[in-house]
C-alpha cells in the first residue's frame, strides 16, 4: 500500500526550539542584555567574550528620548537613502518596480546616534579584522537595534565580497523592525538563519506595530519602556507587578487582541497585512511555560504571533511579561529534561507529522481545548507545506529545463547553418516566412516564457533562496541569454521598433536579461577584474550578448555621419568620436576571440557596417585624425 504524502512529512519547529533552548546561546545573550542595560547611561552597548564567542548587547534606551521628542515609534524611515548614507546599499534592489526598503523611524536614528562613536567604530574593525563568531543581541528597542547592526555588518561584508564569519542577532521581546520589502530581501540573501528573535506568548511589545498608527498612547509606550529598561538595570529590585492595574493591564490586553483577530485567521497577505508597514523576518522562537517552537514563515510567524496571545490570559503585569525572558529560557531547557506527552483527544495522531504539531501547539502555549487550537494547526501545516514548495518548485523548474531543451538545440543547429554567409543574427532579421525560420521564432518565444517564469518566481520567493547562485542556473542561464538574445534584437529591430520606443540597449531590453547578467557577475566577480586570457579559437558564442544591439546603434551613427560630411563639423565630429569607440571596442572582441565565427560572415551587419565605416575614414581623413 502506497504511503501518503503527510506520513513521510515531518513537523520541525518545536525539534528546533528545543535545539535553541538545549544551547546556552539564549541564556549567555539574555545575561549579556542585563549588562548593556546597567551601562545604558555611559554606553550604548556591552561586549563581552565567552567561550571565543562575543556576545555584544545593545540597549534601546536612546530611543525613548527620540520617541519623547519625535513620536516615531510608529514611524517608519526608507532604510537605505537615510540621512543621504547609503550604509545599506546592498539592500536597495536594482529592480525599480521592488518596494522600498523601510524601518522603524526610533530604531534607526538610534542606529544613526551610534554609528559615529569611536566606540562602535572600534567593535566594528575587531569583528572584521579578527575573524570571530559574534552574537549580537538586545532586549525590546535594543533588539531593533541589534537586528540594524547586524544589518549594517552582513551589507558591509557583501559590499567588500569578503567571506562571512559566524554572526547570530538574538533579540529579547523586539517590536517589528522593517517591511515587506525588508523580509523579502533577507530571505533572498538567505539571512533569514541570522536572525533570531525570542518572543513571549503575552509580550505586548513585539505586538504593538500590528495597530494602527496613533491608537496607542505614546505616552503609554514611553512610560511602559522605561519602567522595563529600569528594572533590566536593576534586576535584583522587586519585579513591577503594581505598575499597571489588574483593569487597565486587561483593557490593554483586549485592545491588542481586537486589532490582531483578523490576523489570525488567514492563510495568505491579507488587506489587513497589506495596509500594515512592518513585516516579520528572520527566525522568532515563540517561548511559553511549556516550551519554544521556531518559525521562519513571516505569514505563518504573524499568525502565531497573534494567536498564542489570545489564548490563554496573562498572569503577569505588562512590565513582567515584558521582563520574563531570563525565566523562559531557563525553564525552556529544564522542559527537555522531562518527557513531553502528546494531551490526546480522541485517536492517537495519524502521522509524524500530526504528532509534530501536536508537540509544537503545546510548546506554544495553545492547549488542545483552546479554541484557537485549530487555526494555530492549520497556519503550522501551512508554514511546514510552504516551507517544503520551494524545492519542489526548483525539481519541477528542472523537468521544464529539460522538456525545452529541444527547443534551445534546434536554434543551436539554425546558428551552425547560418554562420557562412551572414550569420544567424541578420538571417533572423531578414527572414522569410520558411517553416524553419518559423519553428525557430516560436522556440524563441517557448524558452522566453520558460525563463521569464524562473524570474518570477525568484522575485516572489517560490524558489529556494541561492537559486540564484547555483552553477546550474546561472550557467544555463548565461548560455540562454548569450543564444536567444541576438535573436530578440533581431526581432527588435525587424519590426522597426527603435524608431517608435528608441534604440534596444535603452529602451528594449527584457528584464530577464539584465537580472541574468546581474547573476553572471555576482558568480564571476573576481573574473571580470582581471582577465588577460586569450582564446586560442573564436567562441561559440558572442560574449557580449548585446553586441548586435551595439552595431545596429552604430549603423545609424554611420548613416548620419555619411549624411552630414559637409554639414556642422562639431556635430560631425562628436559622431565620429561615438563610430570610433565602437570600432576599437568590436576589434577588441574579435582580437581576443570574444566573438562567434557569424560576427566575422562576409554579409554579417558588423562586417558590412565596418568596410562602411572604412571608406568613411578615408573620406573625412582630411578633417579628423582616427
Amino acid at each position: 500500500m502506497e504511503a501518503r504524502s503527510e506520513d513521510t512529512m515531518f513537523e520541525t519547529s518545536h525539534v528546533l526550539g528545543a535545539e535553541l533552548a538545549s544551547s546556552p546561546l539564549l541564556a549567555l545573550a539574555w545575561r549579556q542584555c542585563g549588562l548593556a542595560a546597567a551601562a545604558a547611561a555611559t554606553a550604548s552597548f556591552a561586549a563581552e567574550e565567552v567561550d571565543d564567542v562575543l556576545y555584544v548587547a545593545f540597549s534601546g534606551a536612546g530611543s525613548i528620548q527620540s520617541m519623547i521628542d519625535s513620536d516615531c515609534f510608529f514611524s517608519t524611515m526608507p532604510l537605505a537613502s537615510a540621512c543621504g548614507r547609503e550604509l545599506f546599499s546592498p539592500l536597495v534592489s536594482e529592480d525599480g518596480d521592488v518596494e522600498t526598503v523601510l524601518v522603524q523611524a526610533c530604531a534607526l536614528q538610534l542606529f544613526f546616534s551610534i554609528f559615529d562613536t569611536p566606540q562602535f567604530w572600534k567593535l566594528m574593525e575587531t569583528m572584521k579584522t579578527g575573524n570571530k563568531k559574534v552574537i549580537f543581541t538586545g532586549h525590546s528597542v535594543g533588539g531593533s537595534l541589534a537586528s540594524l547592526v547586524s544589518l549594517y555588518f552582513l551589507c558591509s561584508l557583501l559590499s567588500s565580497s569578503s567571506s562571512q564569519p559566524f554572526l547570530l542577532c538574538i533579540t529579547f521581546g523586539s517590536p517589528l523592525l522593517g517591511n515587506e520589502a525588508l523580509s523579502q530581501i533577507i530571505i533572498r540573501e538567505r539571512w533569514t538563519g541570522k536572525f533570531c528573535h525570542v518572543v513571549s506568548q503575552h509580550d505586548i511589545v513585539p505586538r504593538l506595530l500590528f495597530c494602527p498608527q496613533n491608537s496607542i498612547s505614546i505616552q503609554l509606550i514611553i512610560c511602559l519602556l522605561q519602567s522595563c529598561q529600569f528594572y533590566m538595570a536593576c534586576p535584583l529590585l522587586a519585579k513591577p507587578s503594581s505598575q499597571s492595574s489588574s483593569a487597565h493591564k486587561a483593557e490593554l490586553h483586549q485592545f491588542i487582541s481586537n486589532q490582531i483577530t483578523p490576523l489570525c485567521g488567514e492563510q495568505k497577505l491579507t488587506s489587513h497585512q497589506q495596509n500594515s508597514k512592518f513585516m516579520p523576518f528572520g527566525c522568532y522562537a515563540l517561548c511559553s511555560n511549556e516550551g519554544m517552537v521556531c518559525i521562519d514563515n513571516p505569514i505563518a510567524v504573524i499568525r502565531m504571533l497573534c494567536l498564542t496571545f489570545m489564548t490563554g490570559s496573562a498572569k503577569l503585569s505588562i512590565e513582567e511579561e515584558h521582563l520574563c525572558y531570563g525565566g523562559l529560557v531557563k525553564k525552556a531547557s529544564h522542559l527537555l529534561m522531562q518527557k513531553n506527552k502528546i494531551d490526546l483527544v480522541g485517536d492517537v495522531p495519524r502521522s509524524n507529522c500530526a504528532a509534530g504539531i501536536s508537540l509544537a501547539l503545546k510548546a506554544s502555549g495553545i492547549g488542545v481545548e483552546d479554541k484557537r487550537v485549530m487555526d494555530a494547526r492549520q497556519c503550522l501545516e501551512m508554514s511546514m507545506k510552504t516551507g517544503r514548495s520551494p524545492s519542489l518548485n526548483c525539481a519541477n523548474l528542472s523537468i521544464r529545463l529539460a522538456k525545452i531543451t529541444p527547443c534551445r538545440a534546434q536554434i543551436e543547429w539554425y546558428k551552425a547553418c547560418c554562420d557562412s554567409d551572414m550569420g544567424y543574427y541578420d538571417s533572423f532579421k531578414q527572414r522569410k516566412a520558411s517553416k524553419r525560420d518559423s519553428k525557430v521564432n516560436m522556440n524563441r518565444i517557448k524558452l522566453a516564457c520558460f525563463w521569464d517564469d524562473l524570474v518570477d518566481m525568484v522575485h516572489s520567493n517560490q524558489l529556494p533562496h541561492d537559486v540564484h547562485k547555483r552553477a546550474k542556473w546561472v550557467n544555463a542561464a548565461h548560455f540562454y541569454q548569450l543564444l536567444v538574445e541576438p535573436l530578440d534584437i533581431a526581432e527588435y529591430y525587424r519590426v522597426q521598433m527603435h524608431k517608435t520606443k528608441g534604440h534596444y540597449l535603452a529602451h528594449g531590453r527584457e528584464r530577464r536579461y539584465e537580472v541574468f547578467d546581474k547573476w553572471w557577475r555576482e558568480r564571476h566577480k573576481g573574473l571580470f577584474e582581471k582577465d588577460d586570457r586569450r582564446r586560442s579559437k573564436f567562441a561559440g558564442l558572442t560574449q557580449d550578448p548585446c553586441f548586435w544591439a551595439r552595431v545596429e546603434e552604430a549603423r545609424e551613427w554611420l548613416e548620419e555621419a555619411t549624411s552630414n560630411c559637409h554639414g556642422n563639423l562639431f556635430k560631425l565630429k562628436l559622431i565620429c568620436e561615438k563610430l570610433n569607440a565602437f570600432d576599437f571596442y568590436a576589434s577588441t572582441l574579435v582580437e581576443k576571440k570574444e566573438v562567434s565565427v557569424d560576427v566575422l560572415a562576409p554579409n554579417s551587419s558588423y562586417n558590412v557596417w565596418l568596410e562602411e565605416w572604412k571608406v568613411l575614414k578615408v573620406r573625412l581623413g582630411l578633417q579628423f585624425r582616427f
